[in-house]
């Protein structure tokens, strides 16, 4: 057991570039969170696995949590979204890609980063994934100066796993329980071990799930912390779809997993659950504000956002 993880984003031995990716992240660095914005553009609709807590809503304005987006927008308006955002709020440094799919299970992902990276070179650009595509993707998102990336990891052992998703969809086939479980995982270390051997600053999400896969949190933070990743984050259970009767975990129940967790890795405590079209300060999100796709219009989702 490693005794003393740093939390806070001070004095690591980061090169400048990779501080300043560490600093400007409201999810990397707590004091970014007062600081700094992002923008998340909701362009991929598409999963390519079931978790046992998830719904996803594509015009849900009143809800904030993953997966949900009033709008799926093509590449070219999340772009002017974007122009509108970064103009009139200079404190975003980060533009995201979180759903309400599976972003590397989407085209219009990589074509959303292009344009950024085109127009955009400074932008932090991230991505949040499953990860069962990563290992395949990663050249990619390397392609495009992608380097802030959080990979949902709810089980080291598949076993758990198992009672958390429904099915996994790879290369065509469709596969279920323990098999599912096994695709999965594995693809999820080898694109983790990449993405650290790349340089990549990996968070690490565990949706906490009292009963299925609570006793086995602190085995997921020493195994990611082994291997490197930034930090760890732990998210409280939404009860929904199969797991709608699950109890969540308390505010206290979570903190004392943070404190399991804290010796084997850098915990995120401040997290927001942000939808998929967040924009602004950690929980002060101000999309509404920018009309359907980034226009301000009000024009009830008939300008050129995708259903």
């Amino acid at each position: 057991m490693t005794d003393n993880i740093k939390e806070d984003a001070e004095n690591l031995p980061y090169d400048p570039e990779t501080l300043r990716r560490i600093n400007e992240h409201p999810c990397y660095s707590l004091k970014a969170k007062h600081a700094f914005g992002r923008c998340h553009v909701a362009v991929a609709p598409k999963c390519n696995i079931q978790c046992n807590y998830c719904v996803r809503d594509f015009d849900c304005v009143n809800e904030s949590r993953p997966g949900v987006t009033s709008m799926v927008l093509d590449p070219t308006t999340a772009l002017e979204r974007i122009d509108e955002v970064v103009e009139k709020m200079k404190h975003i440094k980060v533009v995201g890609i979180a759903g309400p799919g599976d972003p590397l299970a989407n085209e219009e992902t990589f074509e959303t980063l292009k344009l950024v990276h085109e127009k955009y070179p400074e932008t932090i650009l991230c991505i949040s994934t499953n990860g069962l595509l990563l290992p395949d993707k990663i050249d990619e998102l390397t392609k495009y100066d992608v380097r802030n990336l959080t990979v949902t990891l709810n089980a080291v052992d598949a076993s758990v796993g198992e009672k958390i998703y429904s099915f996994v969809e790879y290369d065509g086939k469709k596969y279920h329980g323990r098999e599912a479980a096994e695709l999965l995982l594995d693809h999820q270390m080898k694109g983790i071990e990449e993405a650290v051997k790349r340089k990549m600053l990996v968070k690490i999400n565990t949706v906490y799930i009292p009963g299925v896969n609570d006793k086995h949190i602190p085995e997921i933070a020493r195994k990611v912390g082994e291997m490197g990743v930034f930090n760890f984050n732990i998210i409280p259970l939404i009860p929904q779809y199969k797991f709608k009767d699950i109890v969540p975990p308390t505010a206290q129940e979570k903190e004392k997993m943070h404190e399991l967790c804290a010796p084997y890795v850098r915990q995120m405590r401040h997290c927001q659950r942000c939808r998929a079209d967040a924009v602004g300060l950690l929980g002060k999100d101000v999309q509404n504000e920018f009309g359907c796709c980034g226009k301000g219009d009000g024009s009830g989702g008939k300008c050129g956002g995708i259903r």
